[in-house]
């Protein structure tokens, strides 16, 4: 495979600094939480001896908007998306996302099946593997697939960082990426869904646009192909966004990943539902 000849597409230019943080601010949680931490400051500067009831109640906003942060379907904090707006999509129409790839024994595997059946997904990739296997990265590109930006370097505590770091993870992986398959991500999704309320400004100012999901298998831990597809397809219907794993896939007793074994019943259930997959980007538009 060679390298693409192509030029990259101009980035989306950066939102302005003060932009983004007036429209971070606008968001309601975050605008109620500001709005608590002034009135509390009136009221320790009106009677200081209620400083301990001052902290109190800061600390209870802080727990709420961590937790809050930490719940990855959470749309109270961020724009979070966890399923196709019906607006945007034909009906019918379900997101197959595919994380933390791609991975040499796996992903080549994947898209094989995804060929077999006609099918289309939106694969969430780390921007490290992506430089690690440009290749791969590029094929998945080259077959009609989306590829998103799932941070730089998948950190587990992804979601204690602060601007400074957060920003790293995300320019990093739209850089990689960018650089390696001459696409721009469009879309964004957190290491395990968990982040924390600053990062919905650092995707303001990067133009990007936070996924979650509807349902996913769990196929990082559980290796049980019969239950991941079942909880995977139950009461399957248009707008879900399904979620597997090409990277870090949980393996079965013949050490092949799980993914494999419940790809192809998952997409001939989707086809006998008279659902259609379509790719983030071509649903949200």
């Amino acid at each position: 495979m060679t390298e693409p000849t192509h030029g990259l597409p101009a980035a989306p230019a950066l939102l302005p600094a003060r932009q983004s943080l007036a429209r971070w601010l606008a968001r309601p949680l975050i605008s109620l939480s500001a709005t608590v931490h002034l009135l509390v400051l009136i009221g320790v500067l009106v009677q200081p001896q209620r400083w301990l009831l001052a902290v109190f109640i800061i600390l209870g906003n802080h727990l709420l908007l961590v937790a809050l942060s930490l719940w990855p379907r959470s749309t109270w904090m961020d724009a979070n998306i966890t399923r196709l707006p019906a607006a945007t999509t034909a009906p019918g129409g379900v997101a197959l996302t595919i994380d933390d790839g791609p991975d040499p024994l796996v992903t080549p595997a994947v898209l094989a099946i995804l060929e077999q059946f006609g099918a289309k997904a939106t694969f969430f990739c780390v921007g490290t593997r992506v430089a690690e296997y440009p290749d791969l990265a590029r094929e998945i590109v080259r077959r009609g697939h989306a590829l998103e930006n799932h941070t730089q370097h998948h950190r587990w505590y992804f979601s204690l960082l602060g601007v400074r770091a957060l920003r790293a993870e995300v320019t990093g992986a739209q850089r990689t990426i960018g650089k390696v398959t001459g696409t721009t991500p469009r879309y964004f999704r957190a290491p395990a869904g968990l982040r924390n309320p600053l990062l919905e400004w650092v995707l303001i100012r990067e133009r990007l646009q936070l996924v979650s999901w509807t349902r996913r298998g769990f196929d990082t831990v559980n290796a049980e192909p019969t239950q991941i597809l079942q909880r995977l397809s139950r009461n399957l219907r248009g707008g879900d966004i399904l979620l597997l794993h090409d990277g870090h896939a949980a393996r079965g007793a013949d050490g092949s990943a799980v993914i494999l074994k419940v790809l192809p019943p998952l997409l001939a259930r989707i086809a006998e539902s008279g659902l259609a997959l379509v790719t983030l980007p071509g649903a949200l538009g």
